[in-house]
C-alpha cells in the first residue's frame, strides 16, 4: 500500500508562485514515474506534468514555461513549482504514482485576479 500526501496549496494573487509537495510512503517511489493532475470545478481531471523515474519531464501546453516538476528520491517527494500563476490555474491539484495508479487526497490552489 502506498500513501501520497500533498501539501503547499493556498490562495495567491495572479503572477505569484506556489510550490506543491507530494510525499510518498513505501519503497517503490524511486522506481516510479510520478505526475501532477488538476481538476477545476465542473471539469475533468487533467494531466499537468509528469516525471519519470529517471527524471525526464513532460508538461501540458498550458503550463509550459511556468511550472516545473521535480523529485527528490531521498525524501520520497515530488514537487511542482508553479510560477506566474493565472486565475485559470485555480483547481484541486493531485499527485499520482503512475503504473500502480495511487492518488493523493488533493490540495486546493486558488489564484485571485
Amino acid at each position: 500500500q502506498v500513501q501520497l500526501v500533498e501539501s503547499g496549496g493556498g490562495l495567491v494573487q495572479a503572477g505569484g508562485s506556489l510550490r506543491l509537495s507530494c510525499a510518498a510512503s513505501g519503497s517503490i517511489f524511486s522506481s516510479s514515474a510520478m505526475a501532477w493532475y488538476r481538476q477545476a470545478p465542473g471539469k475533468q481531471r487533467d494531466l499537468v506534468a509528469l516525471i519519470s523515474s529517471g527524471g525526464n519531464t513532460n508538461y501540458a501546453d498550458s503550463v509550459k514555461g511556468r511550472f516545473t516538476i521535480s523529485r527528490e528520491n531521498a525524501k520520497n517527494t515530488v514537487y511542482l513549482q508553479m510560477n506566474s500563476l493565472k486565475p485559470e490555474d485555480t483547481a484541486v491539484y493531485y499527485c499520482k504514482l503512475l503504473g500502480l495508479g495511487y492518488w493523493g487526497q488533493g490540495t486546493q490552489v486558488t489564484v485571485s485576479s
